[in-house]
């Protein structure tokens, strides 16, 4: 695989998900766009998979079958325990089809209202899906743990962050993390680590 002149288009309209993905992998040579920059109609396609695996590789699909390049996609969403791993797969719509962040936050403070810290424990997952100019599919994933705070905190990332309390850093939520320490322990960067120590080994 030639980084010097791979380009790589994330399926994604997340302006946050591209900036962990450039920040995690720019240094490798490759130059990351999002596909809403290739072609700002650019329809995401249905994530009507089971699994965050599936839903990554529908999106990589997608985009590789759109622009005939190197396509990138992750899915990712939250599991808590006291709610039986939900919202899992629906993580960004837990509200709605056209939940914002702030809703979803507010539907999960919601349902776990009356549950002790004890019982909050939850988890960010991860899939990423990289699909080679040649049709080539890599997968990666990555977790990180933590627990379900009270309030939101932190004005930093995106979706549940301000109410995730990685248990990496005791005392602060992801929203509260630079981006270079978020990368370090968040299910996003593990998974972009293991993605590139697989590439490495090609």
């Amino acid at each position: 695989m030639d980084s010097d002149a791979l380009t790589v288009v994330v399926a994604t309209g997340n302006a946050g998900k591209l900036s962990e993905i450039r920040s995690a992998l720019g240094s490798s040579g490759w130059r990351f766009v999002s596909a809403s920059e290739l072609d700002d109609s650019w329809p995401s396609p249905e994530e009507d998979g089971a699994t965050f695996q599936e839903n990554a590789r529908i999106k990589a699909v997608a985009a590789h079958e759109r622009f005939g390049m190197a396509a990138l996609a992750d899915d990712s969403g939250l599991e808590v325990d006291a709610l039986d791993g939900e919202p899992g797969v629906f993580s960004s719509r837990y509200s709605g089809p056209c939940a914002t962040d702030g809703q979803n936050n507010q539907r999960l403070l919601t349902v776990l209202e009356g549950v002790p810290e004890a019982d909050r424990a939850a988890r960010f997952r991860c899939s990423i899906v990289l699909i080679a100019q040649d049709g080539t599919e890599t997968v990666a994933s990555g977790a990180c743990e933590g627990r379900i705070g009270f309030e939101p905190r932190g004005d930093k990332g995106f979706g549940y962050d301000p109410l995730f309390l990685p248990l990496a850093v005791p005392g602060k939520s992801m929203a509260e993390l630079s981006l270079a320490e978020k990368n370090r322990i968040s299910h996003r960067g593990a998974a972009l680590d293991a993605l590139r120590e697989l590439l490495n080994g090609l």
